[in-house]
């Protein structure tokens, strides 16, 4: 059964830390509001997703070891009291940069054990013959959080200020927390995890491709959720928020379809597409100068998204023990985190540099290399 209760659950949970995380995309503008400049956005933005990327193989191991639900607390908690912390930052800039970039840090790793925990657990839950449609659906719901947040963070912003931002993030937060509690574990089974430890699975072919095009998305990634604030701000294209609801919409609509052609058809088929389409939309955002420009670069980002993130998740847990699914998630989450940190650092001093234009297609030339890696791979590859 795809659809069941414990189903529900945790998507109400996955789209409330959802918005809670990218209610953070609007953080930019507090950087830029004290004085910070683009490369100041990109360290901070960065650290958060090292932290996120430097932790999982842990959050991975600990994951097969105590379980999917007990990982996930611990994540939720983290999520809710971070961001009643950053109400104690006045001077990210000054004398407070170093706690700043600590906090970062710390929600960071939240978010990384909540992510890897909830996607190992729908893998344990989800039958296999309908795994991408699965993930897949089960993903919209991170998708309606990544609109809802920024809309919802805005709209605070303009009324309350970052205060009011932060209230709300951790808020949000504390609904995922509770709302998982009822549930029980997904899988009881422990007996492999001491023969396949994360770097042993990291070495197979399959999960060194998954985690190269992982990486080369989430480099990706970091464009869209760090800098199309400033780029919309600087070009005084309105409400912010559009871009990401956009973005949302597109994947949303295309999980409609896209898993259950992917369980039909195989991932090799889909997945080029979804890597054209991101690309198409991060080489529109140097043409953005009015809003409609703005909504067609976050749908077609968007379907992109749809369609790419359950079909690499697809990928690394298709086939494997429930004993080591959680390290096989933590690759493929992993790689993207670390994406965003290479992405958020180098993109932030290209945007400082050069300007946004260059920052976004340099973005957009990452997604032509994932796509030319996977068009060329070997033939030995067993994706």
């Amino acid at each position: 059964m795809v659809y069941s209760p414990a189903f529900w659950a945790m998507a109400l949970a996955n789209l409330c830390h959802t918005a809670s995380f990218s209610a953070f995309f609007l953080l930019p503008l507090y950087i830029l509001d004290h004085g910070g400049n683009q490369g100041d956005i990109g360290v901070v933005m960065g650290v958060f997703a090292l932290a996120s990327a430097a932790c999982r193989p842990w959050v991975a191991e600990m994951i097969d070891r105590i379980g999917r639900k007990r990982s996930y607390t611990l994540g939720s908690t983290i999520m809710v009291i971070s961001p009643f912390l950053y109400i104690f930052i006045q001077d990210p800039l000054g004398s407070t940069y170093p706690f700043f970039l600590l906090l970062r840090a710390i929600h960071g790793i939240g978010l990384a054990i909540c992510f890897t925990a909830v996607f190992t657990f729908m893998a344990d839950i989800l039958p296999q013959d309908r795994l991408n449609e699965g993930i897949g659906m089960f993903g919209i719901s991170g998708l309606l959080g990544i609109a809802i947040g920024p809309v919802v963070a805005e709209t605070t912003l303009e009324h309350f200020g970052f205060f009011g931002l932060f209230i709300t993030a951790g808020a949000l937060a504390a609904v995922a927390l509770f709302v998982h509690q009822p549930l029980k574990e997904s899988s009881q089974e422990r007996s492999e995890t001491k023969k396949t430890t994360f770097f042993g699975l990291l070495k197979r072919e399959k999960f060194i491709m998954v985690g190269l095009l992982s990486l080369l998305f989430g480099f990706g990634l970091a464009s869209t959720g760090g800098f199309v604030a400033p780029l919309a701000e600087e070009r005084n294209l309105g409400f912010i928020s559009v871009y990401f609801f956009s973005y949302s919409g597109g994947a949303i609509a295309v999980r409609f379809i896209g898993g259950w052609l992917a369980d039909r058809l195989g991932e090799n088929r889909i997945l080029p597409y979804s890597i054209i389409l991101y690309m198409a939309g991060l080489f529109i955002l140097p043409f953005t100068y009015n809003q409609a420009t703005l909504c067609a670069a976050g749908i077609l980002s968007g379907i992109g998204h749809g369609l790419l993130f359950p079909l690499l998740n697809t990928m690394a847990v298709r086939d494997e023990p429930a004993a080591v699914r959680g390290k096989a998630t933590g690759i493929f989450t992993g790689g993207i985190d670390t994406g965003i940190f290479a992405g958020s650092l180098t993109l932030g001093y290209i945007g400082d540099w050069f300007g946004l234009n260059v920052l976004f297609v340099c973005a957009g030339l990452s997604m032509a290399v994932a796509l030319l890696l996977f068009r060329f791979r070997t033939s030995r590859s067993t994706i």
